[in-house]
């Protein structure tokens, strides 16, 4: 959370960087604290130091703008999800010649169900990142997963080599595509549904 020590040029020693990622955590709880209550326009640095309970200059030590914190918070959102991923895309990878074909279509609720949630709680914040004209991080979410889990998976599918960057391209960033619109309505459908879209937009390579 918070600038890598030493991004912009700063070499801490390991106490003042134990306290500089403890004051970019308190910022980062301030700033979702007053998300979660406005939105970003009117969100100020004076609030967020004064619920961080630090002062402007530990701010802009850490940040230039509110808008690098916005993109730290998010990108902090997405690594805390990764760290549940791991164990599940090794419990897929182990043995994945044995399964079958079935088996190896992610596009299901045991996937996306976490995924979706993970995203609806955490929708104002990604709202807010579509609103300044950013991308979702999103594709992190599959990305780490592509060369033990979803290549073999394609291999399996018979998918060509020369191919596979196509059907991954067009799977990952169509469903991250219907994520946004989904945003975009606030999470008003449920959860449920939106796995009904994303399986009717994107069908298994086996047809």
């Amino acid at each position: 959370m918070g600038l890598e020590a030493g991004s912009r040029g700063r070499t801490l020693t390991n106490g003042k960087q134990s306290r500089y990622f403890e004051t970019a955590a308190r910022m980062d709880e301030a700033f979702l604290d007053l998300l979660g209550e406005k939105d970003f326009e009117f969100i100020t640095v004076k609030e967020i130091c004064q619920r961080a309970g630090i002062s402007r200059s530990a701010f802009y030590l850490h940040y230039e703008t509110l808008g690098d914190l916005l993109d730290e918070c998010c990108e902090w959102m997405v690594a805390r999800f990764l760290t549940y991923m791991p164990k599940e895309a090794a419990e897929f990878a182990d043995g994945i010649e044995g399964r079958t074909l079935e088996e190896l279509y992610l596009l299901t609720p045991r996937y996306l169900v976490p995924y979706l949630r993970f995203v609806a709680e955490n929708r104002r914040l990604f709202t807010t990142i579509l609103q300044r004209g950013g991308a979702l991080p999103l594709v992190k979410l599959y990305g780490n997963t592509r060369d033990h889990v979803l290549e073999p998976a394609l291999d399996r599918y018979g998918v060509p080599e020369h191919d596979r960057d196509y059907f991954l391209a067009f799977t990952i960033r169509g469903c991250v595509a219907v994520v946004e619109e989904w945003l975009r309505r606030d999470c008003a459908d449920s959860i449920d549904h939106v796995v009904e879209v994303i399986q009717a937009c994107c069908r298994s390579p086996r047809g």
